[in-house]
This record gives C-alpha cells, structure tokens and sequence, in this order.
C-alpha cells in the first residue's frame, strides 16, 4: 500500500493497535456472509461469500449496509 500525504506516519497510523473488529460469518436469508456486529439485532456487512452472481448483484448485500435481525428463540 502507497500512502500519499503530508502528514507524519504516527498521526495517520494512530490507534491502529487498538482497533479491534468483531466479525462473524452467518447465514442471512439463505446468503452466507461475514458481519461485523454493531448492536443486538443489527450488524454491517463485511463481505458476501456465496456462489450464487445474483447475491453479489443484490444492492441489499452490498459491503457497508446495514442488516437487521431478531434473536432466535
């Protein structure tokens, strides 16, 4: 990776360390996929793994949207 800026590494790099994502792989309307929770009955979508073009072609399923859910019983 080739990062272009003014700015010294240890600001643009500051908290790297730290961050530390929660990703889960699950089956969400029989499309499997990897999220990464962001509260109880919601999470962003990280990526699609399904072989199935039609799911990547979803706007619904595009990395960054946002999916909600209930707890199973």
């Amino acid at each position: 990776m080739i990062i272009y800026t003014s700015m010294p590494l240890e600001l643009v790099y500051e908290g790297y360390e730290q961050f530390q994502p929660r990703y889960e792989e699950i089956d969400y309307n029989g499309v499997k996929m990897v999220i990464e929770p962001s509260g109880p009955f919601k999470a962003k979508i990280v990526r699609l793994i399904s072989a199935d073009p039609q799911d990547y072609l979803n706007p619904n399923y595009s990395p960054g949207s946002m999916i909600y859910f209930r707890a199973s019983k």
